[in-house]
C-alpha cells in the first residue's frame, strides 16, 4: 500500500477548501476506474466495466477534487458531452499497451478538445499500464496524439500504472500545481 498516497488522501474535513470538478475520460479498458480507486486508496482488484459513472471526492493539497469517472464503451461516449459543463480539468486515460486503439483514442480526445464546455480547460493525460512490457512510452504517445498542436490550453502527459500506483502521484501534483494557480 502506497504510504505517500495515504498522506495526501486524508479524509475530507469539510473545511472551506477549493473544490474542483474533474472529468475522467478515456476508452473502455483504459484503466479509469482503477486510477480512481488508486487515488481513493481503495482495492483495485475487483473492478468491472463501468456502465454509467462513478463519482469520488478526493482530498489533495488542501483541495477537494470531485472526480467523475465515466464509462468509455462506444455506446456511452456520446453521453460524455453531458458531463462537461463547469469542468476544471479533463483527465484522459490511455492504455499505453493497446497500440491498435491509439488512433481511436486520439480521435476521441481531439473531439473533446473541440467541445465548447472544455475550451481552454487543462488536460492531464495518463499514459496508463506502464507496468506492461508492451506499453508505449509517454513521449511516443504524445507524438501520436499530436499533443504539441494543443496551443489553447496547458496539458501534461504522465506515464503511470494505476495498478502499482507508479506515476499517479506525479499526475496529482501536476493537477494541484496547475489548478490552484488558475483558480486563485
Amino acid at each position: 500500500f502506497n504510504q505517500g498516497l495515504l498522506s495526501v488522501m486524508q479524509k475530507l474535513k469539510g473545511s472551506a477548501e477549493l473544490e474542483l470538478r474533474i472529468v475522467l475520460l478515456g476508452l473502455d479498458n483504459a484503466g479509469k476506474t482503477t486510477l480512481l480507486k488508486c487515488l481513493a486508496s481503495e482495492d483495485v482488484n475487483t473492478i468491472t466495466p463501468t456502465q454509467g459513472f462513478n463519482i469520488k471526492s478526493v482530498a489533495s493539497h488542501g483541495m477537494k477534487l470531485n472526480v467523475w469517472d465515466i464509462g468509455g464503451q462506444r455506446k456511452i461516449r456520446p453521453f460524455w458531452k453531458k458531463y462537461l459543463e463547469n469542468t476544471d480539468l479533463l483527465v484522459y486515460v490511455i492504455d499505453s499497451a493497446d497500440k491498435k486503439r491509439f488512433e481511436e483514442t486520439g480521435l476521441e480526445l481531439s473531439e473533446l478538445t473541440d467541445e465548447e464546455n472544455l475550451a481552454g480547460v487543462p488536460i492531464l493525460i495518463f499514459a496508463n499500464k506502464q507496468d506492461l512490457g508492451t506499453a508505449s512510452l509517454a513521449s511516443e504517445i504524445a507524438e501520436g496524439l499530436n499533443l504539441h498542436t494543443y496551443r489553447d490550453r496547458v496539458w501534461q502527459i504522465q506515464a503511470c500504472s494505476a495498478v502499482t500506483g507508479e506515476g499517479v502521484q506525479d499526475g496529482m501534483n501536476w493537477i494541484c500545481n496547475n489548478l490552484v494557480n488558475r483558480k486563485k
